[in-house]
């Protein structure tokens, strides 16, 4: 029986996406799919899926709209079609972007599956454009794939045919360095250590845990944030902790996440709004007390096991944070509760096979 030839569409990557995608590729192939990952070049140089096997594609997929439409279509119309005209079985496109270049030159007879991982946060124009784009899309796919059930909620709402609830799991990371040789880096000493990792952008809202972290200059002794990520907001970030005296580090990209953890006392996310996120699954499966946003999925994700705080609110952080580092007890309690929390999680192998199974209700293979 001939192997089911599947694609896989990405654009513009640096964090969740690209490791999810990573992640299922390696799955599908290993379940016997002919696996092809389409998507920026620079895509591949960071989660490596040459490496782990499978075919890439390089097609430069823009984070929104510009000049090189064209060109991404035409390089994405040649990926997609295949040079023996034989095509793929099913695209499955993430990422609005990634599913709006897949529709426009998606092959004949090829099942269409587009996974949203994030919301739109825009206003104005750009939202008015942003949001047909995205309704055209939810009407177009065969099956619209959301990380939470709040997407679930709006695709079915905008119009989607068949919209489904499809959990994105994070991979386990395994701390390799040294924790000490993390705390050293600090210069923490015996100062309590709070990480968070994501982009550097407005979604974020890094400047909430950098107004929190500006009032722990009272707190003996006081604790090192350290930021880990890159993006377009870095400058401006540096520039208010600068002005603040807040003790926070941004430490740019980094790989070894599982170490930053694993020298973290607790972990803080203030993002405005995140599906399934991936760091928040990280920390619990490490075992690390969260404090996190009640927003979108985050939740459901993470039931009783994290503090949470409303969107934008530092009093409420600055007092999670403080209530944590004044009691151990209750520290060893939270992660206690992470690690139960993390178990009822699906897996990879859950995801993939939740995949395979969509993918031979809309293919027969």
């Amino acid at each position: 029986m001939n192997r089911r030839r599947t694609a896989l569409v990405l654009g513009p990557s640096t964090g969740g996406i690209g490791t999810h995608v990573a992640s299922i590729a390696k799955g599908l192939a290993e379940h016997g799919d002919a696996v092809t990952v389409v998507g920026p070049e620079e895509t591949d140089e960071r989660f490596g899926f040459r490496a782990s096997g499978v075919r890439f594609l390089p097609v430069p997929i823009a984070a929104k709209p510009s000049p090189g439409l064209g060109l991404s279509l035409a390089s994405a119309h040649r990926a997609l079609h295949g040079a023996n005209g034989r095509g793929f079985d099913i695209v499955h496109a993430h990422g609005l972007t990634a599913g709006v270049t897949a529709m426009a030159v998606r092959p004949r007879g090829a099942a269409f599956v587009t996974t949203w991982h994030n919301q739109l946060i825009t206003s104005g124009l750009k939202r008015k454009v942003s949001d047909a784009v995205e309704t055209g899309l939810a009407r177009g796919v065969d099956v619209a794939l959301a990380a939470s059930s709040d997407l679930q909620q709006h695709l079915t709402e905008i119009g989607a045919r068949d919209a489904r609830l499809a959990p994105v799991a994070a991979p386990p990371r395994r701390a390799e360095g040294d924790a000490v040789a993390i705390r050293s880096e600090l210069g923490s000493g015996p100062r309590p250590v709070i990480v968070s990792v994501g982009r550097l952008h407005e979604q974020k809202d890094y400047e909430t845990l950098v107004a929190a972290a500006r009032r722990w200059k009272d707190v003996d002794p006081r604790p090192i944030v350290a930021i880990a990520g890159s993006g377009p907001e870095h400058d401006g970030l540096q520039s208010l902790i600068d002005s603040t005296g807040a003790d926070v580090r941004l430490l740019g990209h980094r790989t070894d996440v599982a170490d930053l953890l694993a020298a973290a006392d607790l972990a803080v996310v203030t993002s405005r709004w995140e599906a399934r996120q991936l760091f928040a699954q990280e920390v619990m499966q490490a075992g690390i007390p969260l404090v996190a946003t009640r927003t979108g999925g985050i939740p459901e994700l993470v039931g009783e096991a994290a503090l949470l705080f409303e969107v934008g609110d530092v009093d409420a952080l600055d007092r999670a944070v403080r209530g944590l580092l004044d009691d151990p007890e209750a520290r060893k309690a939270r992660a206690s509760q992470s690690l139960e929390q993390a178990a009822t999680w699906p897996d990879e192998d859950d995801t993939v096979a939740a995949l395979d199974a969509l993918y031979r209700e809309l293919s027969g293979r």
